[in-house]
């Protein structure tokens, strides 16, 4: 069987920690949390620390189970 690849285009490659904790349904200090111990990606701009949302969309891709 041909292993197909899907393209995902992300509006925006990063995002406020608040506006993730709105998307996701996490309050603002879990998502705060994750990010501390590493397991969401995040990236610093200026002062303030952003979700980096595309590298967490390619983390999902290339989990060994996503078909």
């Amino acid at each position: 069987m041909d292993e197909q690849k899907q393209i995902i285009l992300i509006a925006t490659p990063v995002m406020t920690q608040d506006r993730y904790a709105q998307l996701s349904g996490l309050t603002e200090g879990q998502v705060r949390g994750q990010i501390e111990k590493g397991h969401l990606p995040s990236l610093k701009i200026g002062r303030v620390r952003m979700v980096n949302i595309a590298a967490l969309s390619q983390q999902a891709l290339d989990q060994e189970d996503w078909q």
